[in-house]
């Protein structure tokens, strides 16, 4: 307020002990100004009050996109689910250093495809043990569950310092 310095601010009194306007202060510029003021705190409650519901709806729009990108992708997981081949064997352990472990098959792989074999020819290990000794110093083809995913490794049975041609 431009009376300010007269000890005028918003709420002080603009009469005197008796009732009378003050005679030390221009009325019509405080009451003016008070006025001007007051108008200017309304717009900015009003604007807040914009913002805060943009913003509201803005944050229930961005719940509503990620709830439906989550059901799309979790459609999509199960979909991929589906359509994923049947395992017929689980890698239950892999010796470090070995021709299966430099391939890169892991623990937990599902195996989809050991070469030749696969879940409609499969009747025991010993159908995987015959592909291996067939398959000795030649890369296999082998098709495994990964997480989910179809993963490919290239697996060449050989002679290595463990046990078997695999490991």
């Amino acid at each position: 307020l431009p009376s300010q310095q007269k000890g005028v601010g918003m709420h002080e009194p603009l009469v005197d002990a008796e009732g009378f306007p003050r005679a030390d202060i221009d009325l019509y510029q405080v009451r003016t100004a008070r006025h001007n003021i007051i108008c200017l705190q309304n717009d900015h409650k009003a604007l807040m009050k914009q913002v805060e519901e943009a913003l509201h709806k803005l944050h229930a729009r961005e719940k509503e996109k990620h709830a439906k990108d989550e059901a799309e992708a979790l459609a999509e997981a199960m979909s991929q689910n589906q359509s994923l081949p049947q395992a017929f064997a689980k890698v239950n352990a892999v010796t470090p250093g070995s021709p299966a472990s430099v391939s890169g098959l892991q623990v937990d792989d599902e195996i989809v495809e050991f070469g030749s074999v696969n879940v409609n020819n499969f009747q025991n290990l010993q159908n995987i043990a015959t592909v291996v000794q067939h398959s000795e110093g030649r890369p296999l083809s082998v098709t495994v569950i990964r997480g989910g995913r179809r993963v490919h490794v290239g697996l060449t049975p050989k002679r290595w310092a463990g046990k078997g041609l695999l490991g």
